[in-house]
């Protein structure tokens, strides 16, 4: 296999090479190059790109995906789950998602996004995703939670921003170092061809299912993020905070004393995220720079300026 040396030595001539051949060589899973292919893994190093700075945040980002691929993989992924899934004939339900979807999207300026908004029939799925290139999608089980347009809006703005911060890709990114299980289909799919595992790898980075969660950092700046997507579409964001006591389902006064949820309890939506009490105190922390951004009913009364993004209880979480 002499053919073999020259691209390996080209990959330890990189620090995300050599760091990547050492994973794989720690896992015990030098096999998995010769399952890919030499000329696979060189692809999937030829992908990296440098280091990004999240917007609206300034988060230091490392995401080994270009945009371009990113949006191939959202459309692909998108069109796979609207094939298998049930969705809504609810015309009241699809009205309500599409109008307050659009606003969203506006508030996102993202024009690049060809946005696309669908209901998927699921009462008992407490969950709801948005991939690359503006592809959202709601389940019919969250809706017992928002009531309203403007508690869908604090879900539709939260899911938005996890898109718009590229939260998926930098998951997958890290995964190209942390989770040799992945790397097949990762290295697949940057090939370009797209299979059913290199899609549900997506779909889980994207919070469609639970494989692959956001970690808390994520979840925050999701949040974060959200909340001024939502406050720029004219949506009160002060909305947020009795949406999310409604998804703890407690009072908030009441959350870690007498009123408990049990980790089996914790739906799909919130399976990674930060307690209930730290998420709705970083909330009420980020509102006075969120109503700068609000200009509908209440809104009127300039709060002054918050301070720079940073979570309000403490250091940012690191990821589980």
């Amino acid at each position: 296999m002499a053919h073999a040396a020259d691209p390996i030595d080209r990959a330890l001539a990189t620090p995300i090479g050599r760091r990547l051949m050492l994973v794989l060589g720690a896992k015990g899973a030098m096999g998995l190059c010769a399952a890919l292919g030499v000329g696979t893994l060189m692809s999937l190093l030829g992908s990296l790109t440098s280091c990004y700075r999240a917007p609206g945040t300034g988060r230091d980002q490392v995401i080994f995906f270009s945009e371009e691929k990113e949006l191939q993989f959202g459309l692909s992924a998108y069109r796979d789950v609207l094939r298998s899934a049930p969705l809504s004939d609810n015309a009241e339900i699809n009205e309500m998602v599409q109008r307050v979807g659009r606003r969203i999207a506006a508030a996102a300026n993202k024009p690049e996004y060809q946005w696309e908004f669908a209901v998927i029939q699921d009462d008992n799925m407490v969950n709801a995703f948005a991939l690359p290139g503006g592809k959202v999608a709601i389940f019919t089980g969250i809706l017992k939670h928002t009531k309203d347009d403007v508690g869908l809006a604090t879900v539709m703005g939260h899911e938005v921003a996890h898109a718009l911060q590229r939260h998926g890709v930098e998951r997958m990114s890290r995964s190209i170092l942390d989770q040799i299980a992945q790397l097949g289909a990762l290295g697949a799919a940057v090939g370009g061809a797209v299979n059913p595992g290199a899609m549900q790898g997506l779909l889980g980075a994207y919070g469609a299912n639970v494989s692959m969660p956001f970690n808390r950092k994520q979840e925050s700046e999701a949040d974060y993020v959200g909340l001024r997507l939502m406050a720029q579409a004219g949506y009160d964001p002060r909305a947020a905070v009795p949406f999310w006591e409604r998804m703890s389902g407690c009072p908030r006064q009441m959350i870690g004393k007498l009123c408990f949820r049990s980790s089996q309890a914790i739906p799909e939506f919130l399976s990674t995220h930060p307690s209930d009490l730290t998420r709705i105190n970083q909330i009420e922390a980020w509102l006075p720079e969120a109503l700068h951004h609000y200009h509908g009913p209440g809104g009127g009364v300039v709060p002054p300026p918050a301070p720079p993004y940073q979570p309000a209880i403490g250091p940012m979480p690191q990821s589980s």
